[in-house]
């Protein structure tokens, strides 16, 4: 419709209206095609949070989620098609609510499908990260043991000013939890350097809570206004020291990132390969921290997960060799 209307007029059109509803119609009117070892399943649209940095409750409208039949339908769809894992998808995925039935209990639907193996989510807020999720970690296998829990700051004087709706202590309460039920779970984050009012003091704060939280993985932006957002005429910190900051926060995360991969040398863990390389042989799977690994095969392993011993490795990628004798005690 957009493009018939375009074709029409001689000038662009702006065109931001999104009706979730309507979308979610014609995906369950369609068949999921996709045969990919490792596919994504949209199972929720929109945020009700109304973060002031964020334009996505403008952009996408209020939470709306799946019914679970159509989502299970589809999820058996994808692994009839191949996939042993699926990665479910939402702004606020932990926001799913449908009839009364949150995203541990989809999980739960889920994971008797026969010959799906994984299951991930993201992306995840604070504010709606209930115990019973937390105990799906515990409860459920096929739950992988990464977990991405976007924080923005680890200052509670910007979470507020950002409306993010939670502290850094319920924040890292959630973190203990988590931890305690699955202690070998790992975490990876966004954040955003620079939010208008980010004081020195608010920053070292963020520092310390990378260096307490350890991610294995994170995402951090200098503080970019976004139009039509309570946070578009804040006033700014200043571009370069906001930019030595970011400097400073990537370096440490960086670091940690190094340290926990250099940790993976030697170790075993368990990879999930979903495709054959250009060069002969080589195969590319990601272990259950979303790792990317690669090893050398003579037989086809698309869709097995194996045993793998890591050699060495870089920021982007580990190499490894597959085994078959193991000792229990040297996973990673």
């Amino acid at each position: 419709d957009i493009i018939q209307k375009l074709e029409k007029k001689s000038k662009a059109i702006n065109f931001t209206e999104f009706d979730v509803v309507e979308k979610f119609d014609t995906l369950n009117s369609l068949k999921n095609s996709d045969n990919k070892i490792s596919s994504f399943l949209t199972i929720q649209e929109g945020c009700d949070k109304f973060c002031k940095f964020c334009v996505v409750p403008y952009t996408r409208g209020a939470e709306f989620s799946r019914s679970i039949k159509e989502i299970i339908k589809e999820a058996k769809q994808l692994v009839n098609n191949g996939a042993r894992e699926i990665h479910l998808l939402g702004q606020n995925v932990n926001a799913y609510n449908f009839e009364k039935k949150k995203l541990s209990d989809l999980i739960f639907e889920i994971s008797k499908i026969k010959n799906l193996k994984r299951i991930r989510y993201t992306t995840s807020h604070p504010k709606d990260f209930s115990d019973d999720l937390i105990d799906a970690h515990k409860n459920f296998e096929k739950l992988m043991p990464l977990v991405h829990l976007p924080v923005q700051s680890g200052s509670d004087k910007i979470l507020e000013e950002m409306n993010r709706k939670h502290t850094i202590k319920e924040y890292l309460d959630i973190i203990e939890k988590l931890k305690k039920v699955k202690p070998n779970i790992k975490f990876s984050s966004d954040f955003i350097i620079g939010y208008p009012g980010e004081t020195l003091e608010d920053f070292k704060k963020t520092i310390k809570l990378m260096n307490d939280v350890e991610y294995i993985n994170s995402y951090s932006y200098i503080f970019s206004a976004r139009p039509g957002t309570p946070a578009f005429d804040l006033k700014k910190v200043s571009p370069d020291e906001a930019k030595e900051r970011l400097f400073q926060f990537q370096d440490l995360a960086k670091k940690i990132k190094n340290f926990y991969r250099e940790n993976l040398i030697h170790k075993i863990t368990k990879v999930l390969f979903e495709n054959k390389m250009k060069d002969a042989n080589k195969y590319f799977g990601r272990d259950e921290y979303y790792n990317s690994v690669i090893v050398e095969s003579s037989e086809n392993i698309i869709g097995l997960i194996k045993n793998v011993r890591i050699l060495k490795g870089n920021q982007n990628t580990l190499y490894g060799e597959i085994i078959s004798n193991i000792n229990q005690s040297n996973y990673a």
